[in-house]
């Protein structure tokens, strides 16, 4: 089988790579010997397990209130979350939320068949679309309720091509999926796949839920003052070879945040070498240093989706890379967002939020700037954006709602 092969190799060239790579040594280390930890634990679990499988971080946001709905509505449930990548399980090792958090083992038959023995679960919910055969259909045979959730479809998908057949089969293992929107519906229709509902998607309700109660940084509030703040989001060096012309500008009325994707000392002193105003590490300075600094770079994770409060508008990093990261959680404080242009089709609400008028692709430095300008000198204008951003959030809320009620009704617990 292609697929199993392709699987064996990939483990092969992690290996590989793990000899000078640190996420690649974390993939390999992390799955040592976890089979047999996993079957010490689970011998001793006597409650149904929930399984939650979630690629990386940002699949963890988006399940976590369906996570914590699903344990209040199922109370005696031990739940049980695998990461596929070592950011997301780094990250999210110590939530709180879950009774036992692992790794996901390499997607080979032996590996499959081994944890779904261990771990017996009573449900497996998968998030978005981290599919893997072996699990699934290991998942499916045994006849074990299977979920998949804010899933997301496009024709580019391997699902809809000639040669996806194996892919297809992944689909109909599901007893059911709640898809963000209805032409990722209408795409499952084209193949057969009819258990199917438009939920939405579940990030808005996790960025609702951050705004009602969001976390408070007096230094950040001291560093803003009277200042216009510019955020700006999980960025990559090709998004900061854009933004250098605006941030090094003298500025008398605005004031930068800088929360970048790698947070590593190499990479922190690059970023700084490119500054030329007065820059802060978060990490170790007080109220007063922040206050006389212009651009305050955030050296600790798990802080961004929390500095948003502070902002009058923000740029959100990936786009011109790796993908586009989350503007929901910008975009929920009111935050008229800034971003690359490449690849948003995968990311619908970027593309929605541009014709509602609070959001703004750009692809060159000059667009860039000109947005800015923009944002910065017209109150009215960025107004019209925040206040577009907030309509947009408060009409999509409400998906983990109808999905715990579709499972009150279907599944017994």
């Amino acid at each position: 089988m292609i697929y199993h092969t392709s699987i064996l190799i990939y483990g092969f060239l992690v290996r590989v790579a793990s000899v000078f790579n640190t996420k690649a040594a974390a993939f390999i280390n992390g799955r040592k010997g976890l089979l047999k930890e996993l079957s010490r634990t689970f011998r001793e679990v006597k409650a149904p397990v929930a399984w939650f499988h979630l690629a990386s971080l940002g699949e963890f946001e988006q399940a976590r209130l369906v996570i914590e709905a699903f344990k209040g509505a199922y109370p005696r449930h031990f739940i049980y979350l695998t990461f596929f990548s070592p950011s997301g399980y780094e990250q999210c090792k110590n939530y709180q939320g879950a009774e036992y958090i692992s790794y996901l083992p390499l997607d080979t038959p032996g590996n499959a068949r081994k944890l779904v023995n261990c771990v017996k679960p009573s449900v497996v919910v998968f998030v978005k679309y981290d599919f893997w055969y072996h699990y699934l259909n290991q998942v499916h045979r045994r006849g074990i309720p299977l979920y998949c959730i804010s899933a997301l479809f496009t024709p580019k998908h391997i699902f809809f091509k000639a040669y996806g057949g194996l892919h297809r089969r992944m689909l109909g293992y599901f007893t059911h999926l709640f898809v963000q929107n209805e032409a990722s519906k209408s795409l499952l229709s084209s193949i057969g796949i009819h258990r199917v509902s438009v939920s939405g998607d579940t990030r808005f309700d996790r960025v609702a839920h951050t705004l009602q109660n969001p976390a408070h940084y007096p230094v950040i509030e001291r560093f803003k003052g009277d200042a216009c703040l510019m955020v700006i989001g999980s960025s990559w060096p090709t998004d900061l070879d854009l933004l250098h012309a605006v941030i090094n500008q003298p500025q008398e009325q605005v004031k930068f945040v800088i929360a970048p994707h790698e947070v590593n000392e190499a990479s922190l002193q690059k970023l700084e070498a490119k500054l030329s105003g007065n820059s802060l590490r978060i990490k170790g300075c007080n109220a007063e240093e922040a206050k006389k600094a212009n651009v305050l770079i955030i050296n600790t994770m798990g802080m961004l989706s929390n500095i948003y409060q502070y902002g009058d508008f923000a740029y959100i990093g990936g786009a011109f890379g790796e993908g586009l990261h989350n503007i929901l959680e910008a975009v929920a404080f009111g935050l008229p967002v800034i971003f690359g242009n490449k690849g948003l089709d995968k990311f619908p609400e970027s593309l929605e939020l541009a014709e509602k008028g609070g959001a703004f692709p750009i692809n060159t430095a000059k667009e860039l700037q000109s947005i800015f300008a923009k944002l910065v000198a017209n109150e009215g204008f960025r107004a019209k954006a925040s206040a577009a951003c907030k309509a947009y959030i408060e009409a999509n809320t409400g998906a983990t709602a109808l999905i715990l009620a579709h499972w009150k009704e279907h599944y017994e617990g």
